[in-house]
Protein backbone atom coordinates (compact mmCIF):
# COMPACT_ATOMS: atom_id res chain seq x y z
CA UNK A 1 0.00 0.00 0.00
CA UNK A 2 3.17 2.71 0.49
CA UNK A 3 2.54 3.01 -3.38
CA UNK A 4 -0.70 4.89 -2.71
CA UNK A 5 -0.81 8.01 -0.82
CA UNK A 6 -3.20 6.78 1.38
CA UNK A 7 -4.34 3.32 2.07
CA UNK A 8 -8.28 4.83 2.22
CA UNK A 9 -9.68 7.88 0.92
CA UNK A 10 -13.21 8.36 2.10
CA UNK A 11 -15.42 10.68 -0.08
CA UNK A 12 -18.13 12.23 2.26
CA UNK A 13 -17.87 12.71 6.49
CA UNK A 14 -21.01 11.57 7.16
CA UNK A 15 -22.14 9.05 9.68
CA UNK A 16 -21.35 5.89 7.61
CA UNK A 17 -18.07 7.67 6.29
CA UNK A 18 -16.75 8.88 10.17
CA UNK A 19 -17.44 5.96 11.45
CA UNK A 20 -15.92 3.91 8.56
CA UNK A 21 -12.58 6.02 8.77
CA UNK A 22 -11.76 6.23 12.33
CA UNK A 23 -12.42 2.51 12.20
CA UNK A 24 -10.32 1.90 9.33
CA UNK A 25 -7.81 4.14 10.93
CA UNK A 26 -7.63 2.03 14.31
CA UNK A 27 -6.95 -0.44 12.28
CA UNK A 28 -3.67 0.92 11.36
CA UNK A 29 -5.03 2.13 8.16
CA UNK A 30 -3.74 5.86 6.19
CA UNK A 31 -6.78 7.35 6.07
CA UNK A 32 -8.11 10.96 4.19
CA UNK A 33 -11.80 12.45 4.03
CA UNK A 34 -12.79 14.68 1.55
CA UNK A 35 -15.70 17.17 2.88
CA UNK A 36 -17.45 20.04 1.02
CA UNK A 37 -19.02 21.26 3.77
CA UNK A 38 -19.30 20.20 7.39
CA UNK A 39 -18.27 17.43 9.04
CA UNK A 40 -21.34 15.13 10.51
CA UNK A 41 -23.14 14.82 7.30
CA UNK A 42 -27.49 14.77 7.49
CA UNK A 43 -27.89 13.32 10.50
CA UNK A 44 -25.92 15.79 12.15
CA UNK A 45 -26.33 19.19 10.16
CA UNK A 46 -29.26 18.78 8.44
CA UNK A 47 -31.56 16.04 9.59
CA UNK A 48 -31.90 13.57 12.80
CA UNK A 49 -30.52 15.99 15.37
CA UNK A 50 -31.50 19.39 14.57
CA UNK A 51 -35.22 18.40 13.49
CA UNK A 52 -35.52 15.97 16.99
CA UNK A 53 -34.46 18.82 18.83
CA UNK A 54 -37.39 20.83 17.03
CA UNK A 55 -39.58 17.79 17.99
CA UNK A 56 -38.32 18.59 21.66
CA UNK A 57 -39.58 22.47 21.87
CA UNK A 58 -42.30 21.91 20.12
CA UNK A 59 -43.70 19.44 22.34
CA UNK A 60 -43.90 22.20 24.82
CA UNK A 61 -46.90 23.99 23.34
CA UNK A 62 -49.16 20.59 24.41
CA UNK A 63 -47.16 20.25 27.67
CA UNK A 64 -47.92 23.83 29.16
CA UNK A 65 -51.67 23.62 28.01
CA UNK A 66 -51.86 20.39 29.82
CA UNK A 67 -49.73 21.21 33.13
CA UNK A 68 -52.99 23.32 34.52
CA UNK A 69 -54.60 20.01 34.54
CA UNK A 70 -51.80 18.90 37.26
CA UNK A 71 -52.32 22.06 39.33
CA UNK A 72 -49.34 24.22 37.33
CA UNK A 73 -50.13 27.68 36.57
CA UNK A 74 -48.12 29.34 33.30
CA UNK A 75 -48.99 32.26 32.12
CA UNK A 76 -47.62 34.52 29.78
CA UNK A 77 -45.99 31.80 27.99
CA UNK A 78 -44.65 33.11 24.55
CA UNK A 79 -42.69 31.37 21.84
CA UNK A 80 -39.30 32.68 20.67
CA UNK A 81 -38.69 30.72 17.16
CA UNK A 82 -35.25 32.43 16.51
CA UNK A 83 -34.19 31.54 20.18
CA UNK A 84 -34.96 27.93 19.93
CA UNK A 85 -33.63 27.81 16.34
CA UNK A 86 -30.12 29.76 17.45
CA UNK A 87 -30.02 27.52 20.26
CA UNK A 88 -30.10 24.38 17.82
CA UNK A 89 -27.74 25.72 15.32
CA UNK A 90 -25.57 26.27 17.93
CA UNK A 91 -25.71 22.54 18.96
CA UNK A 92 -25.33 21.53 15.78
CA UNK A 93 -22.07 23.66 15.42
CA UNK A 94 -20.55 21.74 19.13
CA UNK A 95 -21.43 18.29 17.73
CA UNK A 96 -19.42 19.06 13.89
CA UNK A 97 -16.67 20.27 16.48
CA UNK A 98 -16.79 16.72 17.80
CA UNK A 99 -17.06 14.67 14.79
CA UNK A 100 -13.82 16.22 13.78
CA UNK A 101 -11.95 16.14 17.10
CA UNK A 102 -12.79 12.38 16.82
CA UNK A 103 -11.24 12.16 13.10
CA UNK A 104 -8.51 14.01 14.32
CA UNK A 105 -7.76 11.86 17.55
CA UNK A 106 -7.53 8.98 14.88
CA UNK A 107 -5.00 10.70 13.25
CA UNK A 108 -7.31 10.72 9.82
CA UNK A 109 -6.72 13.59 7.69
CA UNK A 110 -9.94 16.07 6.96
CA UNK A 111 -9.26 17.58 3.06
CA UNK A 112 -11.91 20.49 3.56
CA UNK A 113 -12.81 20.31 -0.44
CA UNK A 114 -15.02 18.32 -2.84
CA UNK A 115 -13.35 15.31 -3.69
CA UNK A 116 -13.92 13.39 -7.19
CA UNK A 117 -13.29 9.32 -8.29
CA UNK A 118 -11.17 9.88 -11.61
CA UNK A 119 -10.00 6.39 -11.53
CA UNK A 120 -9.84 3.36 -9.33
CA UNK A 121 -7.50 4.18 -7.10
CA UNK A 122 -7.24 8.12 -8.05
CA UNK A 123 -9.42 11.16 -6.76
CA UNK A 124 -9.40 14.34 -7.93
CA UNK A 125 -9.78 17.19 -4.97
CA UNK A 126 -11.64 20.49 -6.61
CA UNK A 127 -8.42 22.61 -6.38
CA UNK A 128 -7.12 20.25 -9.04
CA UNK A 129 -5.15 18.25 -6.74
CA UNK A 130 -4.94 14.29 -6.96
CA UNK A 131 -4.75 11.78 -4.25
CA UNK A 132 -4.30 7.91 -4.92
CA UNK A 133 -5.51 5.82 -2.51
CA UNK A 134 -5.45 1.66 -2.11
CA UNK A 135 -9.13 1.73 -1.94
CA UNK A 136 -12.24 4.20 -1.90
CA UNK A 137 -14.89 4.86 0.19
CA UNK A 138 -18.32 6.70 -1.32
CA UNK A 139 -20.53 8.25 1.22
CA UNK A 140 -21.79 11.02 0.20
CA UNK A 141 -25.40 10.44 1.28
CA UNK A 142 -28.54 11.78 -0.39
CA UNK A 143 -30.53 14.54 -1.13
CA UNK A 144 -33.68 16.25 -0.81
CA UNK A 145 -35.73 15.57 -3.93
CA UNK A 146 -37.44 18.92 -5.15
CA UNK A 147 -40.48 18.21 -7.60
CA UNK A 148 -40.40 19.41 -11.23
CA UNK A 149 -43.20 22.05 -11.49
CA UNK A 150 -42.88 25.97 -12.90
CA UNK A 151 -42.17 27.81 -9.42
CA UNK A 152 -40.45 24.79 -7.43
CA UNK A 153 -37.37 27.43 -7.05
CA UNK A 154 -39.91 29.12 -4.63
CA UNK A 155 -40.19 26.45 -2.14
CA UNK A 156 -37.95 25.24 0.55
CA UNK A 157 -36.46 21.73 1.61
CA UNK A 158 -35.16 20.20 4.57
CA UNK A 159 -32.01 21.58 4.06
CA UNK A 160 -33.16 25.30 4.16
CA UNK A 161 -36.04 24.41 7.10
CA UNK A 162 -33.76 25.04 10.04
CA UNK A 163 -32.84 28.45 8.88
CA UNK A 164 -36.28 30.44 8.95
CA UNK A 165 -36.24 33.67 10.15
CA UNK A 166 -39.66 33.03 11.25
CA UNK A 167 -42.33 30.27 11.76
CA UNK A 168 -44.46 30.73 8.61
CA UNK A 169 -48.26 31.75 9.18
CA UNK A 170 -49.28 28.94 6.56
CA UNK A 171 -47.12 25.73 5.60
CA UNK A 172 -48.08 23.56 2.52
CA UNK A 173 -45.71 20.59 3.00
CA UNK A 174 -45.49 18.41 0.00
CA UNK A 175 -44.77 14.58 0.73
CA UNK A 176 -46.15 11.69 3.05
CA UNK A 177 -43.16 10.25 4.73
CA UNK A 178 -41.39 10.73 7.85
CA UNK A 179 -39.82 14.12 7.13
CA UNK A 180 -43.21 15.33 6.03
CA UNK A 181 -45.47 14.46 9.13
CA UNK A 182 -42.71 15.42 11.44
CA UNK A 183 -42.37 18.78 9.95
CA UNK A 184 -46.23 18.65 9.85
CA UNK A 185 -46.20 18.17 13.28
CA UNK A 186 -43.46 20.75 14.25
CA UNK A 187 -45.19 24.09 12.57
CA UNK A 188 -48.33 22.71 13.46
CA UNK A 189 -47.99 23.01 17.51
CA UNK A 190 -45.44 25.89 16.74
CA UNK A 191 -48.85 27.61 15.73
CA UNK A 192 -48.89 27.35 11.78
CA UNK A 193 -51.57 26.61 9.26
CA UNK A 194 -50.38 23.27 8.51
CA UNK A 195 -51.39 21.75 5.14
CA UNK A 196 -50.16 18.59 3.76
CA UNK A 197 -50.23 17.64 0.12
CA UNK A 198 -49.86 13.65 -1.38
CA UNK A 199 -50.03 12.92 -4.76
CA UNK A 200 -51.40 9.48 -3.68
CA UNK A 201 -54.52 8.85 -0.87
CA UNK A 202 -51.60 7.18 2.08
CA UNK A 203 -49.04 8.41 4.48
CA UNK A 204 -46.31 6.38 5.55
CA UNK A 205 -45.69 4.09 2.53
CA UNK A 206 -43.97 0.76 4.95
CA UNK A 207 -45.37 1.44 8.18
CA UNK A 208 -48.37 -0.80 9.38
CA UNK A 209 -51.84 0.43 8.03
CA UNK A 210 -53.68 0.66 11.66
CA UNK A 211 -50.52 3.37 12.77
CA UNK A 212 -50.88 5.40 9.75
CA UNK A 213 -54.82 5.39 10.17
CA UNK A 214 -53.97 6.60 13.56
CA UNK A 215 -51.77 9.32 12.75
CA UNK A 216 -54.11 10.38 9.99
CA UNK A 217 -56.80 10.55 12.51
CA UNK A 218 -55.07 12.44 14.93
CA UNK A 219 -53.33 15.04 13.14
CA UNK A 220 -56.83 15.59 11.97
CA UNK A 221 -58.14 16.45 15.09
CA UNK A 222 -54.88 18.78 16.13
CA UNK A 223 -56.03 20.67 12.54
CA UNK A 224 -53.27 19.60 9.78
CA UNK A 225 -55.26 19.66 6.84
CA UNK A 226 -54.58 16.77 4.26
CA UNK A 227 -54.95 17.06 0.44
CA UNK A 228 -54.84 13.41 -1.14
CA UNK A 229 -54.65 12.31 -4.92
CA UNK A 230 -52.84 15.74 -5.79
CA UNK A 231 -50.29 17.14 -7.86
CA UNK A 232 -48.44 20.30 -8.43
CA UNK A 233 -49.02 22.62 -11.39
CA UNK A 234 -47.03 25.16 -9.99
CA UNK A 235 -46.12 27.73 -7.43
CA UNK A 236 -46.50 31.32 -8.02
CA UNK A 237 -45.21 34.45 -5.89
CA UNK A 238 -47.84 37.13 -4.47
CA UNK A 239 -47.32 40.73 -4.27
CA UNK A 240 -47.22 40.72 -0.59
CA UNK A 241 -44.86 37.56 -0.63
CA UNK A 242 -46.94 35.06 -0.27
CA UNK A 243 -47.28 31.80 -2.32
CA UNK A 244 -50.18 30.68 -4.50
CA UNK A 245 -49.90 27.10 -5.43
CA UNK A 246 -51.96 25.04 -7.97
CA UNK A 247 -52.60 21.58 -7.73
CA UNK A 248 -54.64 18.47 -9.21
CA UNK A 249 -58.06 17.60 -8.13
CA UNK A 250 -58.11 20.93 -5.80
CA UNK A 251 -58.60 24.36 -5.51
CA UNK A 252 -55.91 26.69 -5.01
CA UNK A 253 -54.08 27.08 -1.87
CA UNK A 254 -52.56 30.33 -0.62
CA UNK A 255 -49.46 29.87 1.84
CA UNK A 256 -46.48 31.87 3.24
CA UNK A 257 -43.74 28.61 2.50
CA UNK A 258 -44.16 26.14 0.48
CA UNK A 259 -41.91 22.76 2.27
CA UNK A 260 -40.47 19.59 0.12
CA UNK A 261 -40.36 16.61 1.21
CA UNK A 262 -41.18 14.23 -1.00
CA UNK A 263 -37.92 12.18 -0.46
CA UNK A 264 -34.07 11.61 -1.09
CA UNK A 265 -32.21 11.12 -3.89
CA UNK A 266 -28.62 9.69 -3.53
CA UNK A 267 -25.56 12.06 -4.27
CA UNK A 268 -23.48 10.55 -7.31
CA UNK A 269 -23.94 13.45 -9.55
CA UNK A 270 -20.80 14.82 -10.95
CA UNK A 271 -18.62 12.18 -9.28
CA UNK A 272 -17.06 10.62 -12.15
CA UNK A 273 -18.28 7.12 -10.81
CA UNK A 274 -19.93 5.90 -14.08
CA UNK A 275 -16.56 7.22 -15.67
CA UNK A 276 -14.30 4.85 -13.85
CA UNK A 277 -16.42 2.13 -13.76
CA UNK A 278 -19.11 1.97 -11.45
CA UNK A 279 -22.58 0.77 -11.78
CA UNK A 280 -25.14 2.66 -10.75
CA UNK A 281 -28.86 2.03 -10.42
CA UNK A 282 -32.18 3.71 -11.82
CA UNK A 283 -32.23 6.24 -9.33
CA UNK A 284 -28.20 6.88 -9.17
CA UNK A 285 -27.66 4.93 -6.20
CA UNK A 286 -24.40 2.97 -5.85
CA UNK A 287 -24.84 -0.72 -6.38
CA UNK A 288 -23.00 -3.13 -4.40
CA UNK A 289 -22.23 -6.25 -2.71
CA UNK A 290 -22.56 -7.83 0.92
CA UNK A 291 -19.44 -6.60 1.85
CA UNK A 292 -20.57 -3.00 -0.18
CA UNK A 293 -18.27 -3.20 -2.84
CA UNK A 294 -19.02 -1.84 -6.07
CA UNK A 295 -18.66 -3.21 -9.51
CA UNK A 296 -14.96 -1.99 -9.58
CA UNK A 297 -12.90 -4.12 -7.26
CA UNK A 298 -10.95 -1.00 -5.23
CA UNK A 299 -14.02 1.12 -5.06
CA UNK A 300 -17.14 0.48 -2.02
CA UNK A 301 -19.81 2.88 -1.00
CA UNK A 302 -21.79 2.98 2.65
CA UNK A 303 -24.78 4.59 3.41
CA UNK A 304 -27.95 6.94 1.86
CA UNK A 305 -25.79 6.96 -1.15
CA UNK A 306 -26.51 3.18 -1.96
CA UNK A 307 -29.89 3.79 -1.06
CA UNK A 308 -30.31 0.26 0.62
CA UNK A 309 -31.99 1.40 3.74
CA UNK A 310 -31.82 5.29 4.45
CA UNK A 311 -31.45 5.44 8.06
CA UNK A 312 -28.06 6.55 9.79
CA UNK A 313 -27.55 3.72 12.45
CA UNK A 314 -27.91 1.39 9.12
CA UNK A 315 -24.79 3.70 7.67
CA UNK A 316 -22.55 3.45 10.75
CA UNK A 317 -23.13 -0.42 10.42
CA UNK A 318 -22.47 -0.19 7.40
CA UNK A 319 -19.33 1.76 7.94
CA UNK A 320 -18.03 -0.32 10.40
CA UNK A 321 -18.79 -3.88 8.62
CA UNK A 322 -16.30 -2.24 5.89
CA UNK A 323 -13.70 -1.19 8.30
CA UNK A 324 -13.17 -4.33 9.53
CA UNK A 325 -14.10 -6.27 6.29
CA UNK A 326 -11.10 -4.40 4.30
CA UNK A 327 -8.67 -3.27 7.05
CA UNK A 328 -9.34 -5.42 9.97
CA UNK A 329 -9.24 -8.88 8.60
CA UNK A 330 -13.07 -9.67 9.75
CA UNK A 331 -14.99 -10.15 6.88
CA UNK A 332 -18.43 -8.82 8.44
CA UNK A 333 -22.02 -8.25 6.52
CA UNK A 334 -24.83 -6.03 7.70
CA UNK A 335 -27.99 -8.03 8.74
CA UNK A 336 -30.62 -5.82 6.97
CA UNK A 337 -33.65 -7.79 8.70
CA UNK A 338 -35.35 -6.81 11.58
CA UNK A 339 -34.51 -2.91 11.81
CA UNK A 340 -36.77 -0.81 13.81
CA UNK A 341 -37.34 2.71 12.98
CA UNK A 342 -39.16 5.36 14.54
CA UNK A 343 -41.39 8.78 13.07
CA UNK A 344 -41.28 11.84 15.53
CA UNK A 345 -44.63 12.92 14.59
CA UNK A 346 -46.82 13.86 16.90
CA UNK A 347 -47.62 11.42 18.85
CA UNK A 348 -44.71 9.22 17.39
CA UNK A 349 -44.73 5.97 15.71
CA UNK A 350 -42.39 3.26 15.93
CA UNK A 351 -42.26 -0.33 14.15
CA UNK A 352 -39.90 -3.09 14.18
CA UNK A 353 -40.55 -6.61 11.71
CA UNK A 354 -43.12 -7.39 9.42
CA UNK A 355 -46.46 -5.03 9.18
CA UNK A 356 -49.94 -6.81 9.58
CA UNK A 357 -50.29 -6.95 5.67
CA UNK A 358 -46.85 -8.74 5.41
CA UNK A 359 -47.06 -11.18 7.97
CA UNK A 360 -50.46 -11.72 5.97
CA UNK A 361 -48.85 -12.66 2.57
CA UNK A 362 -45.84 -14.34 4.05
CA UNK A 363 -46.74 -16.19 7.31
CA UNK A 364 -50.50 -17.05 5.85
CA UNK A 365 -51.55 -17.73 8.86
CA UNK A 366 -50.75 -15.10 12.19
CA UNK A 367 -52.27 -13.95 15.37
CA UNK A 368 -52.44 -10.24 15.95
CA UNK A 369 -53.36 -8.39 19.69
CA UNK A 370 -53.67 -5.11 19.97
CA UNK A 371 -54.02 -2.69 22.51
CA UNK A 372 -56.12 0.61 22.10
CA UNK A 373 -55.73 3.22 25.37
CA UNK A 374 -55.82 6.53 26.11
CA UNK A 375 -52.70 7.36 28.25
CA UNK A 376 -52.92 8.15 31.88
CA UNK A 377 -51.34 11.69 31.35
CA UNK A 378 -53.99 11.98 28.77
CA UNK A 379 -56.41 10.76 30.83
CA UNK A 380 -55.99 14.13 33.60
CA UNK A 381 -55.28 16.72 31.10
CA UNK A 382 -58.44 16.09 29.12
CA UNK A 383 -56.83 14.98 25.89
CA UNK A 384 -58.69 12.29 24.32
CA UNK A 385 -55.99 11.37 22.07
CA UNK A 386 -55.55 7.37 22.11
CA UNK A 387 -52.34 5.36 21.83
CA UNK A 388 -52.39 1.76 19.62
CA UNK A 389 -49.71 -0.85 20.35
CA UNK A 390 -50.16 -3.89 18.02
CA UNK A 391 -48.09 -7.24 18.30
CA UNK A 392 -47.85 -9.73 15.16
CA UNK A 393 -47.43 -13.47 15.75
CA UNK A 394 -46.82 -16.32 13.71
CA UNK A 395 -49.77 -18.54 13.73
CA UNK A 396 -48.30 -21.09 14.61
CA UNK A 397 -46.14 -20.97 17.67
CA UNK A 398 -46.77 -16.92 18.40
CA UNK A 399 -42.90 -16.12 17.57
CA UNK A 400 -43.68 -12.55 17.38
CA UNK A 401 -42.83 -11.01 14.08
CA UNK A 402 -43.73 -7.57 14.32
CA UNK A 403 -44.77 -4.86 16.91
CA UNK A 404 -45.78 -1.47 16.28
CA UNK A 405 -46.59 1.58 18.38
CA UNK A 406 -47.63 4.89 17.97
CA UNK A 407 -47.85 6.95 21.37
CA UNK A 408 -46.03 9.24 23.19
CA UNK A 409 -42.10 7.73 23.67
CA UNK A 410 -42.93 4.76 21.46
CA UNK A 411 -39.86 4.90 20.00
CA UNK A 412 -37.51 5.34 23.37
CA UNK A 413 -40.04 2.18 23.78
CA UNK A 414 -39.37 0.13 20.93
CA UNK A 415 -35.89 0.09 21.20
CA UNK A 416 -36.17 -2.85 23.69
CA UNK A 417 -38.53 -3.88 22.39
CA UNK A 418 -36.64 -4.86 18.85
CA UNK A 419 -34.41 -6.58 20.76
CA UNK A 420 -37.00 -9.55 21.50
CA UNK A 421 -38.21 -9.07 18.00
CA UNK A 422 -34.53 -10.03 16.86
CA UNK A 423 -34.09 -12.82 19.35
CA UNK A 424 -37.14 -14.43 18.40
CA UNK A 425 -39.40 -14.51 21.14
CA UNK A 426 -42.62 -15.72 21.23
CA UNK A 427 -46.17 -14.02 23.05
CA UNK A 428 -45.72 -16.53 26.02
CA UNK A 429 -41.95 -14.88 26.83
CA UNK A 430 -44.33 -11.41 26.73
CA UNK A 431 -46.71 -12.52 28.73
CA UNK A 432 -44.79 -14.35 31.45
CA UNK A 433 -42.92 -10.78 31.71
CA UNK A 434 -44.28 -9.17 35.06
CA UNK A 435 -45.36 -5.61 33.84
CA UNK A 436 -43.99 -1.97 35.26
CA UNK A 437 -46.73 -0.47 36.47
CA UNK A 438 -48.24 2.16 35.72
CA UNK A 439 -46.52 2.72 32.48
CA UNK A 440 -47.94 2.59 29.17
CA UNK A 441 -44.63 0.08 27.88
CA UNK A 442 -46.45 -2.27 30.25
CA UNK A 443 -49.30 -2.62 27.87
CA UNK A 444 -46.89 -5.21 25.55
CA UNK A 445 -46.75 -7.75 28.32
CA UNK A 446 -51.09 -7.44 29.25
CA UNK A 447 -52.37 -8.16 25.56
CA UNK A 448 -54.41 -10.98 25.58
Amino acid sequence: MADYDYDLFTIGAGSGGVRASRVAAAHGARVAVAEEYRVGGTCVIRGCVPKKLLVYGAHFAEDLQDSRAFGWTAENCVFDWKALRDNVLAEVDRLNGLYRQTLENHKVEIIEQRATVSGPHEVTLADGTRKTAKVILVCTGARPHIPSCPGHELGITSNEVFHLDEVPKRILISGAGYIANEFAGIFNEFGSKVTLINRSDQLLRGYDESMRDRLLQISTMKGIGFRFNAEFRGIHKNEDGSLRVSMTNHDDLEVDCVLFATGRLPNTEGLGLEDAGVELGAKGEIKVDKYSRTSVESIYAVGDVTDRIQLTPVAIREGQAFADTVFGNKPTTVDYSCVPSAVFSHPPIAGVGMTEGEARNKLGAVKVYQSDFRPMKNVLAGRNERSLYKIICDGEDERIVGIHMISPDAPEIMQAAAIAVKAGLTKADFDATVAIHPTMAEELVLMR
